[in-house]
């Protein structure tokens, strides 16, 4: 690890003071006349000890730290490793026609009229496809240090943000999605949705790679485009894992063969399915998906010039210290 300094002109200050230091002794000397005797006795026996001298070497020494730390010493590389969790994480959410009914629908009561919907053309709760953008809300706002993206489908798949760290500009446009933002289409490509964001991962692969995960929330059966079990194949293949979450699925789905066969592929490669009827395990699951993806990621960042003046400046701070500790002792003060 080699030491360099960005202002080695400042070395000329220690010069500096220590002909500043000779100079300032030689003219505060004071002239008078005296006669001794002291030749007469053993000047090697009588030699000051070398000890009192300590407080002296430790000025001169914390004066040369001190000089050291004003040349900006820097280390040219430093390598340091970071850990840190995180994952990239691609939401591919269902747009189909079926996500606008209302989620856990209560049975009608007999005799009634369900007044808003007749009046507003709305469903009288909270549809399928608002439960879950309250849910991917509680889910995003869990996440620290994930990127994440969020791909549509319905007809056809769409991205709607690419990997991203910034939360905000992603809640944003989960708040745009509504019935309107793929009008004309109503089919459930699963697994057009799942191939999107199988090439979006690919295409923001990071060096070193993050792990990467697809979740899934779906309300039915697919229906349109690729098989969505041999996209989940490839998916396994490139060392991406998946998860499913059924949003309130009707039973008549769940009996068939195409959601048998996505449920049992999913399962079969470590993911998990998730069976969400209710607004309340629609929630559960999010969190679930929360807990279970977290890894621990430990990277090298090489930062160029990195300052340690301190390495200088707190031994020169600590040997001023003792130097004033010293001097409160007798046997190490100057009465010059």
């Amino acid at each position: 690890m080699l030491l360099t300094f960005l202002h080695f002109n400042y070395f000329w200050i220690g010069p500096a003071l220590v002909v500043a230091s000779l100079l300032w002794r030689y003219l505060r000397q004071s002239d008078y006349l005296a006669i001794s005797t002291l030749f007469w006795l053993d000047r090697v026996r009588l030699r000051p000890s070398l000890l009192r001298r300590l407080p002296i070497l430790l000025i001169i020494l914390a004066v040369s730290f001190i000089v050291l730390g004003l040349m900006a010493p820097v280390l040219p590389y430093s390598e340091h490793e970071i850990a840190s969790e995180g994952l990239d994480i691609a939401i591919v959410l269902d747009l189909s026609a079926s996500m606008q009914e209302v989620m856990d629908k209560k049975p009608p009561v007999p005799g009634a009229t369900r007044l808003k919907e007749v009046m507003t053309m709305e469903p009288d709760g909270k549809t399928r496809l608002d439960t879950t953008k309250d849910a991917l809300k509680y889910f995003i706002q869990s996440r620290h240090e994930d990127r994440i993206a969020l791909v549509v489908f319905s007809d056809n798949a769409y991205v709607v943000s690419p990997l991203t760290f910034d939360y905000e500009y992603l809640l944003q446009y989960l708040d745009m999605i509504d019935a309107k933002i793929l009008e004309g289409e109503g089919m459930t490509a699963i697994g057009d949705g799942i191939a999107l964001a199988n090439n979006l991962l690919e295409r923001q692969r990071t060096d070193p790679p993050r792990s990467q995960v697809i979740t899934v929330f779906t309300d039915g059966e697919h229906n349109i485009g690729r098989d969505p079990v041999e996209v989940l194949a490839e998916s396994a293949a490139a060392g991406i894992r998946f998860h499913v979450v059924g949003v309130d699925m009707e039973d008549k789905f769940k009996g068939n063969e195409p959601v048998k066969k996505l449920i049992d592929t999913v399962t079969a490669h470590g993911g998990r399915y998730f069976d969400a009827n209710t607004e309340s395990q629609l929630l559960d699951a999010s969190t679930t998906i929360s807990g279970l993806e977290k890894v621990r990621l430990v990277s090298k960042e090489y930062i160029r010039q990195v300052p340690v003046f301190h390495w200088f400046a707190i031994p020169a701070g600590l040997l001023i210290l003792a130097v004033f500790a010293l001097r409160s002792f007798g046997y190490f003060a100057d009465y010059t």
